[in-house]
């Protein structure tokens, strides 16, 4: 199998976290080829990244709505984009021990949504930005990814995290300190990055919140992407065979209660690959394919 076809492959059938990491490389690629063509061409302006940038003017959002969205997925800069999508692998990684595909994407969607709103606030509302407003803009996926940190330290707040030069750390701790280091950084030179993650732990705490409540306030993201056809969120039935030695799998002498729940495992591989499963889940099937 080529490259170009392996990519394609991993792209239909890998996980929703492979997929945000393919789009965040795929569009800063594309920025920084297109602009090596202005370079080459000695055309100074490249109109690209402001035309997908989140402006802070409400008057430019106006026109251009579609940044709420853009903006979350765009990077110029090859360590801002780097520095990103290490912490989305990480903590995405983390996210999906917990939950599936599904709701990785909608926290960092309405994440990414949350900082946005806080940014154009913040820009509006506040004296000391009046004179910058009109020409403020964001991009990159920094409050999109640390919603899904915040998300994760009031989910599972004890979960620890080998971090370099330290050992393990509570990923509560974790948070806490990007949350203090984002709230002093406000008033330096990157405001409204800083507003912007704020706005994203906001969506963090507020989705587990609901999630420990019943309630997944993000699902219509999902129902929205199942509804175009986004293949890794369709509940698509699989046949899957498990081995332990030569021993097959068999469901036929599960009770009732276990064998739905095995069956909800398989729809869940089925839609959002194994990868998305729980360590509970994983636990289940191997369990039951030692039977």
């Amino acid at each position: 199998m080529g490259i170009w076809e392996e990519l394609k492959y991993n792209i239909r059938h890998g996980t929703m976290l492979s997929r945000l990491i393919f789009i965040n490389v795929g569009v800063f690629l594309i920025l920084r080829v297109i602009h090596l063509f202005y370079f080459l061409a000695g055309v100074p302006s490249f109109p690209l990244v402001g035309w997908f940038s989140l402006p802070a003017s409400l008057s430019l959002l106006t026109k251009m709505p579609w940044t709420v969205i853009t903006y979350m997925f765009l990077h110029f800069d090859l360590w801002h984009v780097l520095f990103n999508l290490l912490c989305l692998y990480w903590f995405g990684k983390i996210f999906l021990d917990y939950f599936d595909g599904a709701k990785l994407l909608s926290v960092y969607i309405l994440g990414g949504i949350c900082g946005a709103i806080f940014f154009v606030l913040g820009y509006n509302l506040f004296p000391v930005f009046r004179g910058i407003v009109h020409e403020s803009m964001l991009l990159g996926a920094s409050a999109s990814i640390f919603a899904i940190l915040v998300a994760l330290a009031f989910f599972v707040p004890n979960h620890r995290v080998d971090v370099l030069l330290i050992g393990p750390v509570r990923i509560k701790y974790i948070a806490l300190v990007f949350i203090v280091l984002y709230v002093v950084g406000i008033s330096t030179s990157n405001s409204g990055g800083n507003v912007a993650h704020i706005g994203g732990a906001f969506w963090g705490m507020v989705y587990v919140y609901g999630l420990k409540r019943g309630k997944n306030y993000g699902h219509w993201i999902g129902d929205f992407f199942e509804w175009v056809g986004f293949r890794t969120l369709q509940r698509k039935r699989m046949s899957v065979t498990f081995r332990q030695g030569r021993k097959d799998f068999d469901s036929s002498g599960l009770g009732t209660a276990q064998q739905k729940e095995v069956d909800r495992v398989l729809d869940k591989i089925g839609r959002s690959g194994y990868e998305s499963l729980t360590r509970g889940e994983k636990d289940l099937l191997f369990k039951t394919g030692k039977k």
